[in-house]
C-alpha cells in the first residue's frame, strides 16, 4: 500500500536475547508444551528457528518477557483462565499437521505444515497483542504475509471473505469438552483486511518455534485487532462470499463484534476498554486506536460506523 509507513524503534528499548534467555528453564518446567511438539530437522518448541529473514518493521515498544508471553495465554481449547494453556497444551501433537486451504479459489490445496512454513522466508515483526480483558503484550513474532498464501490461492470473484477453522480435537484439547465455545473455534477476516501487510501468517515468537500455548503450529496475528480475533491452530482456511460466523460472535452478538477493531471509545459490556495494563507493569496506559496501527489500517475502515460495526 501506497501509505505505508514503519514505526521507529530505539534500541535501547529491545529487550536483549541475554536477558529472556535466563528466564528459558523457566519456560521449559512452567510451560510443558515448549517440548512436546516434534519439529522437522529435529527441532523441538522453544528450539531456534533457522534462516530467519531480518525484518524491515520495527517498533517502539519494550517487549515483554518470554516467560510472560508463555505462560500468560488465552487459548480456550486448553481451559478458560490464563494459566491453563501452559499447563495443559502438552498434549498437542503438531506432526503430522496439515491446513487445508479451500471455498472459492481457483488453487485449492491441502498443504502440509512443513511446507507451508517454507513457502516464502520467516521473518521476524515486533507487533503488538491486545485482548479485551484490557491486558497487552509486544511480541516478536516470526512468519510471512497472509497475502502470500492468499495470492497462491488465488481466490476468484465470490470470495469476500477468509473463515479459519482451528482443530477440534478433544483428545489432545480438553477445553472442548466444555460448552464454552461452540467447536471447532471459527474466525474471520474481511479480504482486504486478510490481504493487508500486518496479517501475519504465524509460526514462531522470539525467534524460536511457536509453543503450543501460543497457538502452534501456525497461527494469525493481527496486531490492530483485539486478540481473540487472531485464530489458532490452525487446520483450514476457507474463502467464501458470506460473512462467516465466528464463534465469539455466535456466543456474545452484544459482547463481541465481527471487526474486533481496536476502538477505546467501544466499551465492553463488562469492562472499559479506555485502558490497558501492559503485562509487567503497574500503572495503564491510554489505549491507541487500532491498537496505535490507526495510521498503516484505518483507510480500511473508511466511511464505518466503528461503533456499530465493533
Amino acid at each position: 500500500m501506497s501509505n505505508w509507513k514503519m514505526p521507529k524503534v530505539l534500541p535501547s528499548e529491545i529487550t536483549p536475547r541475554e536477558v529472556y534467555q535466563r528466564r528459558r528453564e523457566f519456560m521449559r518446567i512452567a510451560a510443558s508444551a515448549a517440548l512436546a511438539a516434534a519439529m522437522p530437522g529435529g527441532l523441538f518448541a522453544g528450539e531456534r528457528l533457522p534462516n530467519l529473514v531480518k525484518s524491515a518493521y520495527e517498533l517502539p515498544d519494550k517487549l515483554t518477557p518470554v516467560g510472560d508471553v508463555t505462560r500468560y495465554n488465552n487459548f480456550y481449547e486448553f481451559g478458560t483462565d490464563k494459566e491453563s494453556p501452559a499447563q495443559n497444551a502438552g498434549s498437542l501433537k503438531t506432526r503430522p499437521w496439515t491446513v487445508a486451504v479451500e471455498g472459492e479459489v481457483r488453487n485449492p490445496k491441502v498443504w502440509d505444515i512443513d511446507s507451508l512454513m517454507k513457502l516464502v522466508p520467516l521473518e521476524e515483526r515486533v507487533y503488538r497483542l491486545r485482548c479485551v480483558e484490557a491486558w497487552s503484550m509486544v511480541i516478536p513474532w516470526v512468519g510471512f504475509p497472509l497475502a502470500e498464501l492468499i495470492k497462491r490461492a488465488e481466490p476468484n470473484g465470490n470470495a469476500k471473505f477468509v473463515e479459519f477453522v482451528t482443530l477440534n480435537d478433544p483428545g489432545q484439547m480438553p477445553g472442548v469438552k466444555s460448552s464454552a465455545l461452540d467447536w471447532p473455534y471459527r474466525e474471520g477476516l474481511r479480504m482486504d483486511e486478510a490481504m493487508h501487510p500486518l496479517a501475519l501468517l504465524t509460526f514462531g515468537l522470539y525467534g524460536e518455534v511457536l509453543p503450543n500455548q501460543n497457538g502452534a503450529p501456525v497461527r494469525i496475528v493481527l496486531p490492530w485487532k483485539y486478540g481473540y480475533k487472531s485464530a489458532k491452530s490452525i487446520v483450514g482456511i476457507r474463502f467464501v462470499e458470506q460473512m462467516p460466523l465466528t464463534s465469539w460472535v455466535k456466543a456474545g452478538p452484544g459482547e463481541y463484534g465481527f471487526y474486533a477493531n481496536v476502538n477505546p471509545a467501544v466499551d465492553h459490556p463488562r469492562w472499559s476498554q479506555a485502558k490497558e495494563r501492559r503485562i509487567g507493569d503497574f500503572f495503564k496506559r491510554q489505549t491507541l486506536p487500532f491498537n496505535g496501527y490507526a495510521e498503516q489500517v484505518a483507510q480500511l475502515y473508511t466511511g464505518m460506523d466503528l461503533q456499530k460495526f465493533f
